[in-house]
């Protein structure tokens, strides 16, 4: 089969290529999916576990890429849940092989039923992006109805699904970003619209909950502008100043099929709506893992052809 490998970290991007290897082998509770779109992590090249596997041992060639939508095609020894011809999607373990593949092995539980009505793209782009906001808002925050939540990168990726779940909610939401990002943010129904680059931070005044997908200056700000008994949430870097009366949390998304089943529904319902950019071949994925300025949104890539 066809794949995205790298071999040296110190190479980067440029060490991304395509090439062949073995069709996956699946282990037990493991099915194998047919890549129709699959979804990255720019920076995932500086992740540990993308070199090693859970013992520490190297493991490259690496497949990048963790989020995917695709059709079952094999069943390992003892998987139940899933059966062989089923759309699904999902978020594949950090530490094996991933999704810019034609095939890759992945555990039936880190995937979810897709309806039949919702497309491989779209459905590619929402795992992470869509797992991670879920958590971080209600899992870690507990964001309720009519609470305030400041959401950071609010027109990015995570930030986007978060600004959706969190009106859905019937939270206020203060969103930031960059000048560009306001007609959107604003559009997905943010109630405030801050530009980091022009506009004051603390402006915004104290709210319940802070997400946050920036890190450094922005995140050490935030601290302040939470009230007593609220919560800052990062997914940037674990958190070295605090609220003075509340809690900062720092933590990485987990897989978990019942929420996906859940964002899927929303996605069918029109309730949800990922932000996606630009879509490129699987050959072309080396060169998506550059970030363009120009395109805003997620980039997927199509793995398979409708």
């Amino acid at each position: 089969m066809h794949a995205i490998t790298v071999k040296d970290r110190d190479a980067g991007v440029s060490g991304l290529t395509l090439t062949e290897l073995p069709h996956p082998h699946a282990a037990e509770n493991d099915v194998i999916v047919e890549v129709h779109a699959a979804g990255f992590t720019p920076g995932e090249l500086g992740w540990p576990s993308t070199w090693t596997d859970r013992a520490g041992r190297d493991r490259t060639p690496s497949v990048p890429g963790h989020e995917l939508s695709g059709v079952v095609t094999e069943l390992g020894y003892g998987t139940t849940g899933l059966t062989i011809g089923q759309r699904v999607f999902g978020l594949t373990d950090w530490t094996r092989n991933g999704t810019l593949a034609q095939y890759t092995a992945v555990e039936a539980r880190n995937l979810a039923p897709l309806p039949a009505d919702v497309d491989h793209v779209t459905a590619a782009a929402l795992p992470i992006s869509g797992l991670t906001a879920w958590q971080a808002l209600f899992d870690h925050a507990h964001l309720t109805t009519g609470q305030s939540v400041l959401i950071h990168g609010a027109a990015g990726g995570v930030g986007s699904i978060a600004l959706q779940l969190a009106r859905e909610a019937g939270a206020r939401v203060i969103a930031t970003g960059r000048a560009a990002d306001r007609d959107t943010a604003l559009g997905l129904g943010a109630d405030t619209f801050i530009d980091l680059q022009a506009e004051k931070l603390e402006h915004t005044g104290e709210v319940d909950v802070v997400f946050d997908v920036i890190g450094g200056e922005i995140l050490e700000r935030s601290t302040a502008l939470v009230r007593p008994g609220g919560t800052l949430v990062t997914i940037a870097e674990p958190v070295t100043v605090h609220p003075h009366d509340g809690r900062a949390i720092f933590f990485v998304v987990e897989p978990d099929r019942a929420r996906l089943t859940d964002l899927a529904e929303r996605l069918r319902d029109g309730r949800l709506k990922p932000i996606i950019g630009a879509v490129r071949t699987l050959a072309e994925a080396a060169s998506a893992f550059t970030p363009d300025k120009r395109t805003s949104g997620k980039t997927i890539i199509r793995v398979k052809d409708a």
